[in-house]
């Protein structure tokens, strides 16, 4: 079989112009970057506003692995097969970050017959959004600088600082720095740090905004240090709101690719889901949904992580309801969980041990299967578990897990073959993911905004990751009175926690019970509007493994991109 980047490159792309069409966008509706790329008016949405929505699909999965589960290509797949068996349907996904691109993931444009085209343009700088976010971020950043070395009218704390600059690569030498080095004409020094440019919260603004105006408003309420009085200090304080604006007037547009079988995908934002929400923009999920009869979207990590936070939060703030949950689960993925064998991020796959027949350690781990399906069943949706097939899996192995699924209370369980067959290998789950769309559901938030800062942490980390107990710091006790003091304590918690396991601990796998989660910080969110309380050890600024994808990524004498995936 080809590799990925081969598939893309093989492909005959349709103009940007018919995909828009077949879409249901107008030719005025939107800008082109290219033959095959474009941007999408917001005008579209007042347009279509007495249009009913969509059925809206969100596709997770079970606690992620290195090996790879295949979310995006399930994502894809699904809405591929959708169309094959005669339904009107768009993707949505989010903007790939070049740090993982480069660093270990490779490319997050899904993976053979289930891809989103041009996937080169995708991976790398596509439509420049991310570039626009960094602009906007780390101008608010030379503004504190500036108004400090400027006799600090604002009568800002410097300690208190907690806006990071930002840069779009995995770079483990800025996550702690010293600045304003080289004199009088260097600016005030003092400690600070880098985030990847996905985690700041000028991205969860991209994803959570409703509109121009509404973004602006977030970006005036970013609070970026107090002042030595403690009241907060704020991005309109700074006078620095209106310009991040007019960076990111453009950047606030959907952008329309298509997929391999030549229908469209709106991909738009791309905040971390470890970090932040995980998920593409409500932006665009509104434009799909009033566009096509069903809407399949995506949460990142596992469903402790973007699922959610996709649902208590994105939702929350976009009014949307989502019909189903797809989770993703693997063979391997459950093996790993149950103990077959260990596998850590950068290391070479141990082929013997994935192969390997081990039907006690697959049945141990669909344990961490079972809770992510009674997590969504929690919020009354309806599970469909896709089975990602590969050439090793035994059909004995595929059918242990299916019957583990449905005895976890999954509506179906069905194998997929995506990734080989495109939509073809995948009708059969998009047969069942209608089904489910054609019942009612008891849709409903995990916790009420009215409760307090701990009793929604205490939620999530009880009922959504099994913890028995939950642990905050002298520091974070401290902001929890702080921020129930300055009327936060009515946001939404986005909880900052490892994708590697239900805990705060990458190392523990499966389906732990009854441990303790730390709470070390509560940071405050204010634009994008939710707090962040951070679970353990935490890092917005990745780093590259030994080897890096970006080694073997490099241009052929033809001027075509190689050894991207």
């Amino acid at each position: 079989m080809l590799n990925d980047l081969e598939i893309a490159q093989q492909a005959k792309l349709r103009p940007i112009r018919d995909v828009a069409a077949e879409a249901g966008l107008r030719e005025d509706e939107i800008e082109y970057y290219g033959k095959y790329k474009a941007k999408i008016g917001l005008e579209v949405l007042d347009r279509l506003a007495d249009e009913p929505d969509g059925k809206f699909i969100l596709v997770t999965a079970v606690t992620p692995t290195p090996l790879g589960e295949g979310k995006t290509v399930t994502n894809l797949g699904l809405t591929e097969a959708l169309k094959y068996i005669g339904k009107d349907v768009i993707s949505t996904l989010r903007e790939p970050s070049m740090g993982p691109t480069f660093g270990i993931k490779g490319g997050a444009a899904g993976g053979g017959y289930a891809q989103a085209v041009p996937m080169e343009d995708l991976n790398l700088h596509f439509t420049g959004d991310i570039h626009a976010v960094g602009a906007a971020n780390n101008l608010l950043a030379a503004m504190i600088d500036a108004s400090l070395w400027h006799r600090n009218p604002l009568n800002i704390d410097p300690l208190t600082i907690s806006w990071n600059r930002g840069v779009d690569m995995n770079d483990v030498a800025l996550r702690n720095i010293v600045i304003g080095l080289g004199g009088r004409r260097g600016g005030i020094p003092r400690e600070a740090q880098f985030d990847i440019t996905v985690a700041s919260e000028v991205m969860a603004i991209l994803a959570l905004t409703t509109g121009l105006q509404d973004m602006r408003e977030r970006l005036g309420r970013i609070q970026v240090a107090l002042d030595r009085d403690g009241n907060p200090v704020t991005a309109e304080d700074l006078g620095a709101a209106g310009a991040m604006t007019v960076l990111m007037k453009d950047a606030i547009k959907p952008n329309l690719i298509q997929r391999l079988d030549g229908g469209p995908v709106i991909v738009h934002a791309g905040p971390f889901a470890n970090i932040a929400i995980g998920c593409n923009s409500i932006l665009a999920d509104k434009v799909a949904l009033k566009l096509a009869d069903y809407v399949v979207t995506e949460a990142g990590f596992g469903a402790d992580c973007g699922a959610e936070k996709f649902i208590n939060i994105k939702c929350r703030v976009g009014e949307m309801t989502p019909s189903v949950v797809v989770i993703v689960s693997t063979v391997r993925a459950m093996k790993l969980h149950g103990g077959a064998f260990e596998f850590k991020p950068g290391r070479k796959p141990p082929q013997e041990e994935i192969e390997k027949p081990n039907m006690e350690a697959l049945i141990a781990g669909c344990g961490n299967m079972a809770k992510h399906i009674e997590n969504m069943n929690k919020m009354g949706l309806p599970v469909v578990v896709a089975v990602n097939v590969f050439p090793s899996d035994r059909p004995e192995e595929i059918e242990a897990l299916r019957e583990e699924a449905l005895n976890a209370g999954a509506q179906a369980a069905v194998e997929t073959y995506v990734h080989a067959k495109g939509g073809e290998g995948g009708a059969q789950l998009a047969e069942a993911v209608v089904a489910a769309c054609d019942q009612d559901n008891d849709f409903h938030f995990l916790y009420p905004l009215d409760a307090s800062i701990k009793e929604k942490i205490e939620t999530i980390a009880t009922e959504i990751y099994g913890a028995g107990a939950v642990d905050y710091s002298p520091i974070a006790e401290r902001k929890i009175g702080q921020f129930t003091e300055q009327g936060l304590d009515n946001l939404p918690i986005c909880m900052a926690k490892t994708h590697l396991s239900l805990t705060h601990d990458p190392d523990i796998k499966g389906r732990p019970e009854g441990f303790t989660l730390p709470i070390r910080d509560i940071r405050p969110a204010t634009g994008a509007g939710f707090l962040y309380p951070l679970c353990g050890t935490m890092s917005t600024m990745p780093g590259l493994p030994t080897r890096p994808v970006a080694v073997d990524v490099d241009i052929d004498e033809y001027g075509t991109t190689v050894g991207l995936f």
